[in-house]
């Protein structure tokens, strides 16, 4: 099989929009950099990366005649929030778990931001104190089975849509999308940076660029603060992918780089990097990014370049996946 025989259901406004970062780009005196902005990519809800990955997901939802669906997070998830707008879209119920995944004092982080969003379009949201991990949870299976005790029909998507069988093919059609773009602007990049928690989006990149003829660094940053799961998961996610999509060469382990530094001790605290990294983006180029994902990856990205890693000769790709809304509950620290 290939990417083209899974069917897909059309969320996205069609490719996210690519264009350059002049002022930051100048600023730190080395490569160009660019920015694919996944956070403009649809109309539902602020749109984000696992927008794209539900057009793969839906599909199977679909056809196996569920009512509900079931998604797992924190209290601010993108996740959850797009699966609330992707539930709300196709006319189904959304029932989300979100855990405490994020020790952080500010008083209104259950009520604003994304988890106000995804209560606004009408999911039924449940708060449970349990702590951050990337695998699959006790609570998300118990929701699952509260729907069916309740007479629904329910359809799980696991964290980040990671770990579902489908959850990287959005980002293998990602890697195509760029090529394409590419093909247009004249352009190639050499290098890749995206954030990776739940694995999927960094995943599914590796799986279709694989399938290229040409040779590109895609580096993943890690925010989970979980390296070594986080890694095995990116890896595994990976290969399925690849096989998934009918790569005709098994994934070198070269081709899958998680680095850490930027994460902090703990998923979801920014740090002082985070934050240089945010208010950089904001004050050079008006670009918006959160003090979960996107502050880190761009923290990476921002030392890679100064310390001479990525070269000043290279042609970059900042993956900007979304999150913004999430900054509501971290008001406090601006």
């Amino acid at each position: 099989m290939s990417l083209k025989d899974f069917p897909r259901y059309p969320l996205l406004f069609g490719p996210s929009p690519v264009h350059p970062l002049k002022r930051l780009s100048t600023h730190l005196g080395g490569p160009s950099i660019w920015a694919k902005r996944e956070d403009c990519n649809s109309g539902l809800a602020y749109g984000g990366n696992k927008t794209r990955k539900m057009e793969y997901i839906v599909p199977d939802a679909l056809a196996s005649g569920a009512d509900t669906l079931v998604s797992i997070g924190g209290y601010q998830s993108n996740h959850t929030r797009q699966v609330a707008a992707v539930a709300a879209k196709l006319g189904l119920k959304a029932r989300l778990v979100q855990e405490k995944w994020v020790d952080w004092p500010d008083a209104v982080n259950d009520k604003v931001g994304n988890i106000l969003l995804s209560r606004i379009m009408g999911a039924d949201v449940r708060l449970d104190p349990a702590g951050f991990d990337i695998g699959i949870r006790d609570s998300w299976e118990n929701a699952m089975e509260e729907v069916r005790s309740a007479g629904g029909k329910p359809y799980g998507i696991p964290a980040g849509a990671s770990v579902h069988p489908l959850g990287g093919l959005g980002f293998a059609n990602w890697a195509q999308e760029v090529a394409d773009q590419e093909a247009e602007l004249g352009v190639f990049f050499d290098t890749i940076v995206v954030c990776t928690v739940t694995g999927s989006t960094h995943a599914g990149m590796i799986a279709g660029f694989a399938g290229q003829e040409r040779q590109r660094r895609i580096i993943g940053i890690d925010a989970s603060a979980t390296l070594e799961k986080t890694r095995d998961q990116v890896d595994r996610i990976a290969r399925n992918t690849a096989k998934l999509i009918g790569l005709s060469r098994e994934l070198r382990d070269d081709e899958i780089t998680v680095l850490e530094g930027w994460a902090g001790d703990r998923y979801g605290i920014p740090v002082q990097s985070t934050m240089d990294a945010i208010r950089t983006s904001a004050e050079l180029e008006g670009m918006i990014i959160d003090p979960v994902y996107e502050g880190k990856s761009m923290a990476g990205l921002i030392d890679l370049v100064q310390s001479g890693d990525i070269g000043p000769t290279s042609t970059v790709l900042y993956a900007h996946l979304g999150g913004q809304p999430a900054l509501n509950a971290y008001s406090g620290i601006f």
